[in-house]
C-alpha cells in the first residue's frame, strides 16, 4: 500500500537527484509493517520488497519501526538470552546491516534502520542511520528503558546527526514519553526528529507526538507497525498511513517551516533548574 501527500504544484523529484547541502525539502518514506518475532530473514525480505516497490518515487529518507529486523523479540514471552543473542547483530559483521548499506547506495536513499545490536557482551535497542551513499552517519541506542526493555543496555546520549537536510535527532519508542528528550534534540538543532516505534497500539501515539512537535516547533516522523505519520511545528498531522499490510507513507516536508519564534524563543530556562533533578 502507499499513501502520498504532495504539495500542489510540486514537480516529482528525480529518483537519483541529490539534495543540496542542508536542503529544506525532504521526501520521507515511513515504512509500516508488522514484523515476525525472531525471523530476521522474513522481516528483511518484507522491508526490501516494500522499499524497492517505492524506489522510483524519489524518497530521500526511509524510516523503519523499532527493532524491525528481529520483530522486537525483546518483548516476546519466550525470550531467552541465548535465543536473543542469535538474532542480535554485530555492527561490524552483520550481513543484514551490509544489505542496508547496499540498498541505500543502490537507490540513493538514506535509511534509518531498527535492529537489536550486540556489542561487548551487551544488547542495545539500536537505530542505524545510513546516508544516500551507503555510509554510516551514526547509531542511536534507546535511552529510556522499562519492563522488557531492561533486557537491553541503555544508551548514554541524545545525539543529533548532520545530514544533507540539516540536523536530525532520533528517539526510539518509549523515549518519546519524556518531554526532555525531544526538547534536548531540538535545542541541539534538530529540525526533524525521527521516531521508530513498536509499542502503544492506540491513538494516543498521535496526540503525544503532535504535542512534542508543537512544543518544540519542529517536525516529527513516526514509524510503527500499525501506523506512520508526520506531525508539523503547529502540532498538525501532515500525512498519515494506517494499514494492516506492509506499506510506505511517502510525504514531502518543508523544513523551512521550522522556527524558534514562539515556544523556544519565549522559554525561561532560569526557572527550570529543577528539571534535571531526581523526583522527590
Amino acid at each position: 500500500m502507499n499513501a502520498r501527500l504532495l504539495p500542489a504544484g510540486l514537480l516529482p523529484l528525480l529518483a537519483l537527484s541529490l539534495p543540496a547541502q542542508n536542503s529544506d525539502k525532504i521526501r520521507l518514506g515511513l515504512f509500516s509493517a508488522l514484523p515476525l518475532k525472531w525471523d530476521v530473514e522474513t522481516n528483511w525480505r518484507t522491508f526490501q520488497r516494500t522499499f524497492e516497490a517505492h524506489a522510483k518515487e524519489g524518497i530521500d529518507l526511509v524510516v523503519t519501526p523499532e527493532c524491525f529486523l528481529d520483530g522486537y523479540a525483546a518483548a516476546d514471552k519466550s525470550w531467552t538470552r541465548e535465543r536473543f543473542e542469535s538474532i542480535a547483530q554485530d555492527f561490524r559483521t552483520s550481513p543484514y546491516l551490509a544489505r542496508v548499506r547496499e540498498l541505500s547506495e543502490k537507490h540513493r536513499t538514506a535509511i534509518l534502520f531498527g535492529y537489536t545490536e550486540k556489542k561487548d557482551g551487551k544488547f542495545y535497542n539500536a537505530a542505524l542511520l545510513i546516508d544516500r551513499d551507503g555510509r554510516t552517519v551514526g547509531q542511536y541506542y534507546k535511552t529510556h528503558l522499562q519492563g522488557h526493555d531492561l533486557r537491553f543496555t541503555p544508551g548514554g546520549d541524545l545525539p543529533v546527526f548532520d545530514t544533507a537536510w540539516g540536523k536530525m535527532g532520533v528517539l526510539i519508542c518509549a523515549d518519546r514519553r519524556w518531554p526532555e528528550t525531544a526538547r534536548t534534540l531540538r535545542l541541539k538543532g534538530a529540525r526533524l526528529t525521527l521516531v521508530p516505534s513498536y509499542g502503544m497500539w492506540h491513538i494516543d501515539n498521535e496526540w503525544w507526538m503532535r504535542t512534542r512537535s508543537y512544543e518544540n516547533e519542529n517536525f516529527l516522523a513516526f514509524a510503527h507497525p500499525n501506523v506512520a505519520f508526520v506531525s508539523d511545528p503547529k502540532g498538525g498531522i501532515v500525512a498519515k498511513l494506517q494499514t494492516n499490510l506492509p506499506g510506505m507513507l511517502v510525504v514531502d516536508v518543508d523544513l523551512a517551516q521550522v522556527t524558534d519564534t514562539k515556544h523556544l524563543r519565549d522559554r525561561r530556562p532560569e526557572l527550570y533548574q529543577d528539571v534535571g533533578r531526581s523526583a522527590r
